[in-house]
């Protein structure tokens, strides 16, 4: 499938399948005329990668963990390599819930009326 359509397919933009490419995250084939053609197992890998850039890591993480995936294999250094990532978004995640705590006691603080806030119903006026 040519570019365009495997953007269409992962709802990924044609500039970031490009950029897969160049860190080496997705390869494609080239015609006489030099357009990209990629396999049917194109959508996944991108499906993958997405995931992966979703969960925070960077592409160079990707690459190194790419070959494990491809051969389903794991190593030790993959293993290492998954556990630091995932520590690093479980302190992602608790840094998270005490800012989402502090701002529900900021909410709930400025609902109250003993807290000498004052409700402004703001309202645009036509010019």
């Amino acid at each position: 499938m040519r570019i365009g359509e495997l953007a269409t397919r992962t709802g990924v933009s044609v500039r970031a399948l490009r950029y897969y490419e160049e860190q080496g995250l997705l390869t494609s084939a080239r015609s006489n005329g030099g357009q990209r053609h990629y396999g049917e197992m194109a959508a996944e890998r991108v499906h993958l990668i997405q995931m992966l850039y979703g969960a925070g890591l960077s592409s160079k993480t990707i690459l190194d963990l790419l070959p494990c995936v491809d051969a389903k294999v794991t190593t030790p250094q993959s293993q290492a390599m998954l556990n630091r990532e995932r520590d690093r978004i479980n302190e992602q995640i608790t840094g998270l819930v005490e800012v989402r705590d502090r701002l529900d006691a900021v909410i709930a603080l400025s609902l109250n009326p003993a807290s000498g806030c004052t409700t402004v119903d703001t309202v645009t006026a036509a010019p």
